[in-house]
């Protein structure tokens, strides 16, 4: 092959690339947490109230109520039976917290520590 024979092959598998390539701006990542693991906590309750998520999953819970809630797992008080819950913790109105990732195969089931008797604050993840 000559020079420009080489040249012409070099420019074309240059662009190439550049057409594979798309956009010269990276897509940012989203900040937005995924439904599939997301518990929303409104003057309603909790929403929604069962989850089933591969292990290794976090679950984010997220406050839109006006007061603080305090959310763990099972039993009351104690919450022993998932302590990956025990990252989340008091939650103030607008904030969010993820749990530890849930790696063991079972049901968790959670309720707001400050609310107890309030059924609306009470639910399960399962993780498979």
């Amino acid at each position: 092959m000559n020079t420009t024979g080489f040249r012409g092959a070099v420019f074309a598998l240059v662009a190439g690339l550049q057409c594979a390539c798309g956009s010269d701006s990276p897509t940012p990542p989203s900040n937005t947490p995924d439904a599939a693991t997301t518990i929303t906590i409104t003057r309603n309750g909790a929403t929604p109230r069962t989850l089933t998520v591969p292990r290794g999953s976090q679950i984010t819970f997220i406050n839109q109520d006006t007061t603080v809630h305090q959310m763990y797992s099972d039993p009351h008080p104690e919450h022993t039976d998932c302590p990956e819950f025990d990252s989340v913790g008091q939650l103030s109105p607008g904030s969010s917290r993820q749990t530890a990732n849930l790696v063991a195969p079972r049901t968790c089931n959670f309720h707001d520590h400050l609310n107890f008797f309030n059924t609306t604050l009470r639910g399960s993840i399962v993780i498979q």
